[in-house]
């Protein structure tokens, strides 16, 4: 009897346990916060829609209906009725430039528009004359702009355009791709580059038929260029942090990963978490340089690791933090003309006719590739070794091959080894190398928006890539069929940040004639679809910029969907981005931001959702390209701009890294290899 009257107590025990369980844990504290009457996207592994949230403690404790959700409302619960607007996991952008999107907002902006030699010229006099106190000497940096336009316009542009302004001043002014840059005769002498001066690996001056530069320095020779620029202070620094995580926290960005990062950003952004100003889980892939790694791969990722061990905070908590477990290499370049840096397979095509008549023909030029095997290979193996993932920079059909084959040596030589590669891009992919994504698990790290008509992908580029190559340009939909997971990175400040612009594109492989920063809003040509490769659903293309990219971060157990016990990273939608129209999907807009269970953006009817102290923080972040966070205003005389997409490079981080190369092999014992 007593065991029957224990077993009895127990079973008793449990039904109750249950009970309370099935009413959404009413034996529970109250939740701080309940978000209700929405259609919740959770991205779970089934995609389920639900209809209510609560946040306790910065984590999620409830997900399911309206009525489950009143159990855990206390007096002292914020409710947010969402109006059955559309909630859904925090954006992660995996793959983007934090300090150098910041620093564009606060420069002279050119803000992509395609503008001829005259407009050029025009706007850059006008941020001369904005800025007067800073002659004689003051350096005039200028950004965004859309070199491929002008060139298609007037032809590439030389120093004697700048030289003819009105200033002292040595101006540079960084293509929208950061893979070029056009100096005046002032910065150049500043920066000792003369007739005399070698071209650097990975890079080139421009010269004219006497071999005197022109004022166009490209990869490499535009970093030696820049180089010559005073460095940010830390006062900059910040201001750069506060601006690029203003414009995250209104495009609905709650984590991202800087695809070119140093010690610099983790001090700037360990900086902005202590006073309270980090609104988006920061998470850097530390940059490497080809010259330094081709010296000693176990020295460069040595430096690296020490690096990450200085950043990395360890597991993530509910407030904000920071994580460097990654490092980062450009294959090669830009597969885009005039460039033609990417590295293929089989050449570039070039004009054997006239303009009139052309006759495209394979030329000679296959492009670079800045690591090859020996290096690369070694390279991979020593960051395995060392715990880091590894994150490619690859444009051409080439580069992408030969990373897959150092990813590939990786899985035979280290075959236990925990290793989340990745590679950036991929715009051009051999078709035989689709599969080997997924047989090798590397995620493909895409920017959607260059899969749309636009001066970057049809003209130029289309003839020189050849009807083949262009035909898959941009195959994140054959990859995403051939089983590999296809992750969302904006790699802004390439293109204006418009993350709907990019799922939208991802959709549709087009753009939108009525988003002032699509190219199909200015030109009818770029109307329609780029090429026929498959797009992705909305389904999947939501789950790329979640779940997936919370993969590469290694933190899909902390993020990326709406689930009990992960943080409350969460985003309101203005528009049901799974109802939508088609042609609206790039028309909407994030109406409330949360991050760690704390609302840090909010508008309209929901802006009374942010707490005044929140409010104050958020005032200090200064952006003075117009229209910042969601792309860049339209320059007075010109069009919308699209420039020419590829990754931008952090040229401090380099110079840096470079510099802290050059300290450490001076203090080197002679002996030492």
């Amino acid at each position: 009897m007593v065991w029957k009257k224990i077993a009895w107590t127990v079973t008793a025990t449990l039904a109750l346990t249950l009970l309370v369980i099935s009413c959404g844990g009413s034996n529970e504290s109250p939740a701080d916060t309940v978000l209700r009457n929405a259609q919740v996207m959770t991205i779970d592994a089934s995609n389920s829609v639900q209809q209510a949230v609560a946040v306790r403690g910065g984590k999620i404790v409830y997900v399911g209906t309206n009525a489950g959700a009143t159990d855990w409302v206390g007096p002292n619960t914020k409710v947010i009725d969402l109006g059955g607007r559309m909630l859904m996991p925090g954006f992660v952008d995996a793959h983007l430039h934090s300090l150098s999107g910041g620093r564009a907002l606060l420069m002279c902006d050119l803000a992509y528009a395609p503008l001829s030699h005259a407009q050029l010229a025009s706007q850059i006099q006008t941020c001369l004359d904005s800025t007067a106190a800073k002659e004689p000497d003051g350096w005039l940096e200028v950004v965004n702009w859309d070199r491929q336009a002008t060139s298609a316009i007037d032809g590439d542009p030389s120093k004697a355009l700048l030289d003819g302004l009105t200033t002292q001043r040595p101006i540079a002014v960084t293509s929208s791709d950061f893979h070029g840059v056009l100096a005046n005769s002032r910065a150049l002498s500043l920066a000792g580059i003369t007739t005399a001066t070698p071209d650097p690996t990975g890079g080139k001056f421009l010269r004219d038929a006497n071999g005197v530069p022109t004022g166009i320095c490209e990869d490499a020779a535009g970093w030696q260029l820049k180089a010559a620029i005073p460095p940010d202070t830390d006062a900059d620094l910040l201001k750069q942090g506060r601006a690029a995580l203003a414009a995250m926290r209104e495009q609905g960005i709650t984590t991202f990963m800087d695809a070119a990062a140093a010690d610099v950003h983790g001090k700037t952004f360990k900086a902005l978490q202590q006073s309270g100003e980090l609104t988006a889980r920061a998470n850097f892939a530390i940059a490497l340089v080809p010259e330094i790694a081709a010296v000693s791969p176990a020295d460069a990722i040595a430096a690296a690791k020490a690096t990450t061990t200085a950043i990395d905070q360890g597991n993530p908590m509910a407030a904000p933090g920071l994580r460097a477990r990654i490092v980062k290499v450009f294959m090669d370049g830009v597969v885009n003309a005039p460039a033609d840096t990417g590295a293929l397979l089989t050449p570039y095509f070039t004009n054997t006719g006239t303009d009139a008549a052309p006759n495209w023909q394979p030329g000679s030029n296959i492009g670079t590739v800045y690591y090859p095997p020996e290096v690369l290979k070694p390279l991979m193996l020593a960051a395995a070794d060392a715990g880091l993932d590894f994150h490619a920079h690859a444009t051409g059909e080439r580069a992408v091959r030969q990373a897959l084959d150092a990813y590939e040596n990786v899985r035979n030589q280290r075959p236990k080894a925990d290793f989340r590669p990745a590679i950036a891009h991929d715009e051009t992919v051999a078709v035989t190398d689709y599969p080997r994504f997924a047989a090798l698990n590397v995620s493909a790290t895409m920017s959607y928006q260059w899969a749309q008509r636009a001066s970057y992908s049809i003209g130029e580029t289309e003839n020189h890539l050849g009807p083949d190559r262009f035909a898959r340009m941009e195959p994140f939909g054959s990859l995403h069929n051939a089983g590999a997971r296809v992750i969302s990175g904006s790699d802004w400040p390439i293109d204006p940040f418009d993350t709907f612009l990019a799922l939208k594109v991802g959709v549709t492989r087009s753009g939108d004639p009525t988003n002032p920063h699509s190219p199909a809003s200015y030109d009818p040509a770029f109307e329609g679809k780029i090429n026929a490769d498959p797009a992705l659903s909305r389904a999947d293309v939501l789950r790329s910029i979640t779940m997936n990219a919370a993969y590469q971060l290694r933190l899909e157990p902390y993020i990326g969907s709406i689930e009990v016990g992960k943080f409350a990273d969460m985003i309101v939608l203005d528009k049901n981005f799974m109802t939508v129209p088609e042609e609206e999907l790039a028309r909407n807009k994030v109406l409330l931001t949360m991050v760690g269970g704390k609302t840090v953006m909010a508008i309209d009817a929901l802006s009374s959702t942010v707490a005044a102290s929140q409010r104050a923080l958020n005032a200090r972040a200064v952006q003075l390209s117009p229209m910042g966070s969601t792309g860049h205003a339209v320059v007075a005389g010109g069009r919308p701009g699209d420039g020419h997409r590829s990754c931008s490079a952090f040229v401090p981080t380099l110079d840096s890294l470079r510099a802290q190369w050059a300290a450490r092999q001076a203090t080197r014992p002679a002996t030492s290899n």
